[in-house]
């Protein structure tokens, strides 16, 4: 039994499964899991407090935080992934037609640096042609990077629920409102699989919402960490991709997960730096764009060589 143990926090997802349940194991550390729940507030506990040695992290979260001085470096370990054109929507009553009808108007999103609004306002950008200095972002809530300080068009509502303030007028559209029952938010594109198919096959992007993360402490004094890391994430992904290619009966997430697959091909969770170069590129310039981050970073400094 190895003397090393790494405090981990990460989701439960199938390809996590067997390092939690003591399947997948390595003979240099030990994993000592934290269950926290929902996935989001393992990002600002260990952005603001470090509780961490190893944790799920998401992907403009670790951007920002690193651009702040976080003490800590990414695994090219990307753990869940996602498409947006289903991710916004406006209010029946507002005019909204079209994405470049956001210009002038209130789009409200949770946190100005989270993941899923940089995707979605970069989408808008480079593949409709919104202006986004043009659009007022408010927000539901806060940064997970306290120090950061976004640009001068984000203003902050004292309403944490996006759908009451879609529905009460203080905003026109919104980006991850997630599960509502009001007939007056309708979705901005109908078609979004559709929208989302083309956007891939277009440019060959798989937006990466999650990866892993890892204290530089314990990077620094034990060189082969990383590549212990990825080496028990691909152990762990093996069986779960051999259950989505089964025929068994999925659950939600996985049908998602497998419906994904028939777009990017068998492994619709891939690990390493390689095939998600562009799409890293792409998500940078996109966060530098949007002052998420001061300036441009290459992606291999990034990310611990594994």
């Amino acid at each position: 039994m190895s003397d090393v143990t790494l405090r981990t926090a990460i989701g439960n997802y199938g390809h996590t499964k067997p390092l939690k349940d003591g399947t997948v194991e390595s003979d240099r550390f030990e994993m000592e899991h934290i269950d926290v729940s929902p996935v989001t507030s393992i990002f600002r506990r260990m952005v603001r407090g470090l509780e961490f040695d190893v944790s799920e992290m998401a992907l403009s979260t670790y951007l920002c935080a690193r651009a702040h001085g976080k003490a800590f470096t990414g695994i090219p370990i990307f753990l869940t992934r996602s498409f947006y054109h289903g991710g916004i929507v406006y209010h029946s009553r507002s005019g909204i037609k079209s994405p470049t009808d956001l210009a002038g108007r209130k789009v409200g999103v949770r946190g100005y640096t989270v993941t899923p609004g940089v995707w979605t306002r970069g989408m808008l950008q480079s593949l409709y042609g919104l202006d986004l200095d043009s659009v007022t972002w408010v927000l539901s809530g806060d940064e997970h990077v306290a120090e950061y300080v976004a640009p001068p068009n984000v203003v902050s509502s004292p309403n944490s629920d996006l759908a009451e303030m879609l529905v009460s007028g203080e905003i026109d559209a919104a980006i991850g409102v997630g599960a509502h029952d009001s007939p007056d938010i309708k979705p901005l594109f109908p078609d979004a699989a559709e929208a989302d198919a083309e956007w891939f096959n277009s440019t060959g992007i798989y937006p990466i919402s999650h990866m892993l993360v890892a204290k530089n402490d314990h990077l620094e004094s034990k060189p082969w960490l990383a590549g212990e890391l990825f080496s028990l994430f691909q152990s762990a992904k093996k069986p779960y991709l051999e259950f989505l290619h089964s025929g068994a009966p999925l659950g939600a997430g996985d049908q998602a997960l497998m419906n994904m697959a028939k777009l990017v091909g068998d492994d619709p969770i891939p690990y390493g730096l390689e095939s998600s170069r562009k799409t890293i590129e792409t998500f940078i310039q996109f966060n530098v764009d949007q002052k998420v981050i001061p300036e441009t970073v290459s992606v291999d400094e990034i990310f611990a060589s594994v």
